[in-house]
């Protein structure tokens, strides 16, 4: 947990101590997973709203709009889902052209990480090839959601950047049940419910 008289490890609410380079699945909590990503802002916090657009947040809609268009899924593969950005923790959400510029081991941080927290909820280590391809079309199809409806993008820069979604855009009750920002209890509750409703 130290390398070369570095601390490796975070110390997290719960009281474990996560390795961040070598992530041990035991040391993996959903209560600090709904803390931190509660607490983590999409879009480096510049969006409109009262509250920031919370990873938590953003994993809840991904996981409606994957079910969306794959109703019939597993709860392994909801789970999986809605467990996509949960490295965010501890990583924090970096915006996809900074990661591109950092370059580095950034992503295998991130996969053993990833690894860690699906094995700890007794899930495959890694998504299949079909699961990750769906959840990607989720993610960017919620990415374009969030830029037009809160990080001021015009919708033919988004679709230029995320796509065409393939589902329609939210109605006023959708809007005000997924999209309207959070308050960070409210993200952190709507994160749990989440998980727990899949693995009930």
């Amino acid at each position: 947990m130290v390398r070369n008289g570095t601390r490796a490890w975070q110390r997290m609410l719960s009281g474990r101590r996560l390795d961040i380079l070598d992530p041990s699945p035991m040391d993996v909590e959903l209560s600090d997973i709904a803390h931190g990503l509660a607490r983590v802002a999409r879009w480096n916090g510049q969006t409109q709203g009262d509250y920031p657009f919370s990873v938590a947040q953003h994993s809840v809609l991904v996981l409606e709009l994957f079910r969306g268009t794959n109703p019939e899924t597993s709860p392994v593969w909801q789970l999986q889902a809605l467990l996509h950005d949960a490295p965010e923790y501890v990583m924090g959400d970096i915006i996809s052209p900074f990661k591109a510029a950092m370059g580095g081991n950034y992503k295998d941080v991130e996969n053993r990480l990833l690894s860690a927290i699906f094995l700890r909820f007794s899930l495959p280590a890694s998504m299949p090839s079909a699961l990750a391809k769906l959840v990607k079309k989720a993610d960017r199809e919620a990415a374009y959601f969030e830029a037009t409806h809160l990080a001021g993008f015009a919708r033919e820069e988004a679709r230029r950047f995320f796509g065409e979604p393939s589902q329609p855009t939210f109605d006023v009750d959708s809007f005000d049940r997924l999209i309207r920002p959070w308050p960070t209890r409210e993200a952190h509750d709507r994160f749990v419910a989440a998980f727990e409703a899949i693995t009930v």
